[in-house]
């Protein structure tokens, strides 16, 4: 008998860092490696923020908060949704966590019955089956498709919904596909949802800033009010801030589950880094001169990589709306072998080879729910992504 949590088996390990690990390891010996498998921006965070966390230490703000958030930051994000947003919260209907994934985490844990069914778009975020399988729940996906830019329809979500569905994730713009719902795709799902009120909804909106060109990001509780009594908005300072490191998610939605994600969290972590908290209060108050030209220079970046990927014979790569991602098709790869007399049977053998033959480490789509495809993230250099582009140019057309 296993000395360890039966759970466990219910889980697997996070496949994008595996990849950034793997690729790691090939670096440290001495390979030369071009990783676009992380999912954090290669900018610094911007200096105002800096400075508030600085502040912050030197004034001795280095002590316990509440164990959701303290008040300012609250009070901070409750501001960002209104003046974003146009959704008026109170600072009670507002948890702060360690991260994105920790608020996700709390809500599910929080909710989850056994037999309970959470609907997942595919391709998805590779945490959110395992966090609803630690919770004890059932995910339930849905296959978008190449032909419908990786967006699921309102037929498709209402033939999953049955009477064990609780909660609806939604993504959009997507990780890992970049791909972003607007707001006429939006209402024709919230339409779905507003026949099923036994759903609730628990949206991932970190991708907000990072969106191109004419795409308008929404929000489902914007798009339909009368899901409001039922929504989790969740979001956090991570992506567009460029503060992946400092770790504050947060969420805003009904007071009954704001206070046992509270509970879970005064019971497992307790309050989030109190300096990432006041460095949080200066994104979400401070100047946001910064977004537009970082989101220049991502536009510039998926464009370089779009191009040079559908140069490739047997490769689709759609042009996303946003986030830092594409999710490009290998679907007339597949059968061909390299070099070295590997067959590509599957999107995973397809990126371990051309990490192993090429040094450039992406992940594979069979992580995200949806194959063949592989991820790349484009939160790198110009010079990295020609390279990278260029290598993966001639792994293709090595095959046969």
């Amino acid at each position: 008998m296993s000395f360890l949590s039966d759970t466990l088996s219910r889980v697997k390990p996070s496949p994008t860092i595996a990849v950034t690990t793997m690729a790691a390891e090939l670096k440290a010996a001495g390979r030369d490696v071009i990783g676009l498998g992380a999912g954090e921006p290669d900018f610094d965070t911007p200096q105002n923020i800096k400075d508030a966390a600085i502040a912050a230490i030197n004034a001795g703000k280095t002590k316990y908060t509440a164990p959701d958030g303290m008040p300012e930051l609250k009070q901070a994000i409750c501001a960002k949704f209104k003046r974003e947003n146009g959704l008026t919260y109170e600072p009670k209907q507002v948890s702060v966590g360690t991260g994105g994934k920790q608020i996700l985490y709390n809500a599910l844990m929080a909710t989850m019955n056994p037999g309970d069914e959470v609907i997942i778009p595919a391709p998805y975020w590779v945490s959110y089956p395992d966090m609803v399988l630690l919770a004890g729940g059932e995910p339930v996906t849905i296959e978008a498709s190449l032909e419908t830019s990786y967006k699921i329809t309102a037929e498709q979500l209402e033939a999953a919904i049955t009477p064990k569905t609780k909660w609806f994730i939604f993504n959009s713009p997507s990780n890992p596909t970049g791909a972003g719902y607007t707001w006429d795709e939006l209402k024709a799902l919230t339409d779905v949802l507003m026949k099923h009120p036994h759903v609730w909804v628990m949206t991932d909106d970190m991708y907000e800033h990072l969106a191109y060109d004419d795409f308008k990001f929404c929000t489902p509780v914007e798009v339909e009010p009368g899901l409001y009594d039922r929504t989790l908005t969740c979001n956090g300072v991570s992506k567009a801030y460029a503060m992946t490191g400092w770790r504050i998610g947060y969420a805003a939605g009904p007071v009954e589950v704001i206070n046992a994600m509270r509970k879970i969290q005064s019971q497992s972590t307790s309050n989030p880094c109190s300096i990432s908290q006041w460095a949080a209060v200066e994104a979400l108050n401070g100047t946001q001169d910064f977004l537009a030209p970082n989101n220049e220079i991502f536009v510039r970046r998926r464009d370089l990589v779009v191009s040079m990927l559908n140069e490739i014979e047997g490769m689709t790569c759609p042009v996303p709306e946003g986030a830092f991602y594409v999710y490009p098709s290998i679907a007339g790869l597949i059968g061909k072998t390299t070099p070295k007399g590997v067959k590509i049977e599957d999107d995973e053998a397809f990126a371990k080879a051309l990490l192993e033959d090429t040094g450039v480490a992406v992940v594979f789509g069979a992580a995200f729910g949806l194959s063949p495809n592989f991820r790349v993230s484009y939160a790198t250099s110009d010079e990295n992504l020609k390279e990278a582009c260029t290598r993966i140019q001639t792994f293709c057309a090595s095959l046969v």
